[in-house]
């Protein structure tokens, strides 16, 4: 099986764009790959599901511990030739940017992968050898395999690769060369999602082209030929007990697929629907979800679809179990203003209003610490979070506390009952308990509403 997870010395080197040109080529070469995605982000993964027409996954050594990341690691590349991971940031860059914790030399050599460092050329020659050396004797192992020259022309890369190889002894496995055809923009969460990117199969299919022709494709496939992924017992999923509704469109589009695959293992049907263009819930859920996304681009939109936001203030007041992360959050508050500065109503089951703060907010991981018993946490419980937000809301809720890994800064936040969760943080559901007791609260309400 075909293995490797793809990293850089800094975000910006174009990860994401490599790993889309590798993975379309390995669609095309028959080996029928899947693909990871290291940290917390969710924009990644949904290039990856354009690639593949199959689910991305997140794998975070922050999330969860050694043994649940190799189990959804060996769980997701299950029946595929091929498992490729997408590093974050740079090659060692993990907790509060000072430790190597969660980073994507964490990961790779939590999995034991070879990995492949993406590097762009750029105002450098003999002294990109001398920063692929201190990168290479940085930690040991340091798991590093080869050399991908991003945004690269022929002659120069002719040039460097022998250098290159000379004074490291990494292999240069090729190159993808400068394609303004398949550049993908970016706004204030990053790239724009695949879902928005106008004749996006048109770019991967360029970038596939490219990086048929320029990379060394033997090498590469001998360099991270590994023995699969012991996969531990599986048990089945059960049948569905009960249905959750979760809100799945442009405004709401980030959610993790372990997340939804670990509330099927606990017995609940995702049933999706739209906020933007729904005019009422699914019939029948016991639950609801509303993850995070960008809410703030479709304001109107979701202000102006009232029969919906009558319906959810209506169910979720009078006791529907409820889980609202980040944008979901912000839709169940009072107001929120758009990127043009206007205010729109929302469902109005939260005191807030929320609007642009012009910077990030709280950025990073947290641990989040419960005061007391609710629908998803216990009592002294914690759990690990991110957050990852432009907007901020006049009210964020005091019933959690979240606290910083490095530096400890507190602040509390969220609001928690024995039917309800709505917070800015993110939370990562795989190998926790919040599954299971939140399909047990939408059973218990399901049995009380039948």
């Amino acid at each position: 099986m075909i293995q490797f997870l793809l990293a850089a010395p800094r975000s910006g080197s174009g990860k994401t764009t490599m790993t889309c040109a590798l993975l379309m080529a390995l669609k095309r070469r028959g080996y029928t790959p899947c693909a990871f995605k290291s940290g917390p982000d969710y924009i990644d993964p949904m290039f990856h599901r354009a690639v593949l027409g199959v689910e991305s996954h997140n794998l975070d050594l922050f999330f969860s511990p050694p043994e649940t990341v190799r189990a959804l690691y060996a769980k997701g590349a299950s029946g595929h030739g091929a498992a490729v991971c997408e590093g974050a940031m740079g090659f060692y860059d993990g907790l509060g940017g000072v430790s190597d914790k969660a980073s994507a030399w964490h990961l790779a050599d939590t999995l034991g992968l070879p990995v492949l460092l993406v590097v762009e050329p750029k105002g450098q020659s003999l002294t990109l050898a001398a920063e692929l050396r201190g990168l290479d004797g940085f930690r040991t192992p340091s798991h590093l395999a080869g050399i991908l020259l991003n945004n690269c022309t022929a002659r120069m890369h002719a040039l460097l690769a022998p250098m290159l190889e000379a004074e490291t002894g990494l292999p240069v496995l090729g190159f993808l060369p400068k394609l303004p055809e398949a550049v993908i923009g970016s706004r204030h969460l990053g790239l724009y999602t695949a879902a928005e990117v106008e004749d996006l199969q048109k770019k991967l299919a360029a970038l596939a082209a490219a990086a048929e022709e320029q990379i060394d494709w033997p090498r590469l496939l001998a360099l991270c030929e590994k023995e699969p992924p012991a996969l531990s017992g599986q048990a089945e999923t059960p049948p569905a007990r009960v249905r959750i509704a979760v809100a799945q469109d442009e405004a709401f589009c980030f959610t993790y697929a372990e997340t939804l695959e670990a509330l099927r293992d606990a017995g609940a049907e995702p049933v999706f629907f739209s906020p933007l263009r729904d005019a009422s819930l699914p019939e029948k859920v016991g639950g609801l979800y509303l993850p995070g996304g960008y809410p703030e681009l479709h304001a109107r939109a979701l202000s102006e679809n009232t029969a919906l936001l009558r319906e959810i203030k209506k169910r979720v007041e009078a006791g529907l179990p409820t889980v609202a992360e980040c944008g979901g959050f912000l839709y169940l508050g009072q107001r929120l203003t758009d990127t043009a500065g206007q205010s729109w109503p929302m469902a109005g089951v939260l005191p807030g209003t929320a609007q642009d703060a012009g910077r990030l907010i709280r950025f990073g991981y947290a641990e989040l610490r419960a005061e007391e018993d609710s629908m998803l946490f216990r009592a002294g419980e914690h759990f690990p979070i991110h957050e990852f937000h432009h907007w901020d809301s006049t009210a964020n809720g005091t019933a959690l506390t979240a606290r910083k890994p490095v530096g400890g800064t507190e602040w509390r936040c969220g609001f928690a009952n024995e039917h309800f969760y709505a917070g800015f943080p993110h939370l990562y559901w795989a190998g926790t308990p919040l599954p299971q007791r939140f399909a047990a609260a939408a059973e218990a309400y399901r049995r009380d509403h039948d």
